[in-house]
């Protein structure tokens, strides 16, 4: 269990145990404690230029949707193929402890899912598209629905609900733009908030012993 994070100024946060001082550039660290070990939030000129290097990435597919549209479809049907043949090959270990079976359907289902999206990159990123834009639909409904049950940020989530319900009808009834566009869009977005977030926090890591 985590404990809790300092992340305000003031008298009372730098006093606070769980906030020390960088010895070697005096900046503060934000610590949490865990059972096992205590981590630090910390941010190094590595982090600062990797995050830099992630933000171009991100621009570079943000420009270029289509071809990261088709590079995701091809990732995904790769890391399913391998992950099929991964379980496949341990059932084969579980032959006397039980759940062979399960193990060996659920990677052959993987594999062949795997080897649908590679044969037929197409169908694979217009499936994916119909999906997304269900899953958008369904989670922006469920929000509205709820705003009427809940008694603080209602109207926050009666506006996250209608821009996902909006977005989710939009990708449904333009499967065709959308299936060129939006995986690749998802994707470059990502990539732009990881890079942001490298530049600005750092990664969290392991407190090195005094």
């Amino acid at each position: 269990m985590l404990g809790r994070s300092v992340l305000s100024g003031g008298a009372d946060a730098r006093s606070h145990p769980n906030r020390v001082m960088d010895p070697e550039c005096g900046a503060d660290i934000l610590m949490v404690m865990s059972a096992d070990s205590t981590l630090v939030v910390r941010r190094t000129a590595w982090d600062v230029i990797l995050g830099i290097l992630v933000v171009i990435a991100g621009i570079i597919l943000l420009t270029n949707v289509v071809v990261a549209t088709a590079v995701s479809v091809l990732f995904l049907g790769w890391m399913a193929l391998i992950a099929g043949l991964v379980l496949v090959v341990a059932a084969f270990f579980r032959l006397r402890s039980g759940g062979f079976w399960s193990a060996a359907l659920g990677g052959a289902i993987l594999a062949v899912l795997g080897l649908f999206l590679l044969r037929n990159p197409a169908v694979g990123a217009l499936s994916l598209t119909l999906m997304a834009g269900a899953l958008f639909f369904a989670s922006g409904l469920t929000r509205v629905v709820a705003a009427s049950q809940a008694s603080e940020s209602r109207w926050l989530l009666i506006i996250s609900g209608l821009i996902s319900v909006a977005l989710g009808l939009w990708v449904l009834f333009n499967l065709g733009t959308a299936t060129l566009t939006l995986l690749g869009a998802l994707v470059a977005i990502q990539t732009l908030i990881e890079g942001i977030t490298l530049i600005a926090v750092g990664r969290l890591r392991p407190a090195q012993a005094a």
